[in-house]
């Protein structure tokens, strides 16, 4: 698979978005079967992978790290060189941790218990998962430079953040990467921050890129989703009514994937790695068959053409549900990704 710069980091140019086995697609599954799955993707050509200490079932504080343990076992059990794959993780940081530590030991504690879950001696890319009104994001930045001095992590990064945040953080210590949700039916970081990240030389992580599998065109009105622990009964796009709304988007690439011999998703992924050079996707899933399916979009190449062919059809469909992406511990979406 082809690469892509996050920052200095080189990665593969779809990685995999590690959440969904442990937490927002419903019944988890067997320990054995997601080492599986990522094993699967590594041999696929994806170096890149998405993790954090939040994810584990429900999101609950007792289940805290269970996604970065998945994550460490699957990469030991890989066996090939640390150097060879890139590993991204998140933290949360409350304020009152912050007050009572320092904001630089709250978050070398955190990274440190994060490390020992994952059975590694350093982080690729460590993000603040959420900003937190109540502390600076600069004191944060200072705190993330140190620790890249430390070699404790190579970068940093930010997560459903707006440009005047950014650029705060990027002048005091320069910023790897942001993560934000980006899709064809969530396109409000098109207008700033991903002309900011390209001119700063910041990549951007778009999470949630298939639309929580909308843009699979394999969810219709009447599909149904698990009750417990399943995010897409909040994502706003897939409420019975925006499904039917957003409809011509999905005609749309299915036309496209017919065009290509390749699937809807696939058209979506490729839609956006050929439109940003600086866009690395991560589309996640617990399914090994979806997983490989995304990481194959790296094999689906529109040409100019026909990238202004979908470019031109998809302006002219209107977007039903909207998310956005300035959200901080304050402001949280309801899924509580």
């Amino acid at each position: 698979m082809k690469t892509r710069k996050l920052g200095t980091l080189e990665v593969s140019e779809i990685g995999m978005g590690c959440m969904g086995f442990s937490h927002g697609y419903g019944q988890i599954p067997d320990e054995a079967t997601s080492i599986e799955a990522i094993l699967a993707g590594y041999e696929a050509g994806c170096t890149f992978f998405d993790t954090a200490e939040a994810y584990g079932p429900n999101l609950l504080p007792k289940n805290r790290g269970h996604n970065e343990r998945i994550v460490g076992k699957a990469m030991k059990r890989l066996g090939v060189p640390r150097k060879d794959y890139v590993i991204a993780t998140k933290l949360h940081l409350p304020t009152d941790e912050a007050k009572a530590k320092g904001v630089y030991q709250a978050i070398r504690d955190h990274l440190l218990a994060s490390l020992e879950r994952l059975e590694m001696e350093y982080a690729d890319l460590y993000y603040l998962h959420r900003i937190n009104p109540d502390i600076p994001v600069e004191e944060v930045a200072e705190a993330m430079g140190k620790l890249v001095g430390e070699k404790l992590i190579l970068g940093w990064g930010l997560s459903q953040v707006p440009v005047t945040v950014i650029e705060r953080a990027h002048n005091i210590y320069p910023v790897s990467a942001v993560q934000n949700i980006y899709s064809m039916v969530e396109r409000d970081v098109e207008e700033n921050v991903i002309p900011y990240c390209l001119e700063h030389g910041i990549g951007v992580v778009p999470f949630s890129p298939i639309a929580s599998g909308l843009l699979s065109g394999k969810i219709t009105a009447n599909t149904e989703f698990e009750k417990n622990d399943d995010v897409r009964n909040w994502v706003p796009q897939l409420k019975k009514e925006n499904i039917v709304g957003n409809q011509p988007i999905i005609d749309l690439l299915w036309q496209f994937a017919g065009l290509k011999e390749a699937t809807p998703a696939q058209i979506s992924l490729a839609w956006m790695l050929h439109k940003y050079p600086n866009v690395v996707p991560i589309p996640g899933s617990k399914n090994k068959g979806r997983i490989l399916e995304n990481l194959k979009a790296s094999e689906v190449v529109l040409s100019e053409d026909e990238f202004q062919r979908l470019e031109k059809a998809l302006s002219e469909c209107e977007i039903h549900g909207h998310r956005g992406f300035d959200e901080s511990e304050k402001n949280r979406f309801l899924g509580r990704r």
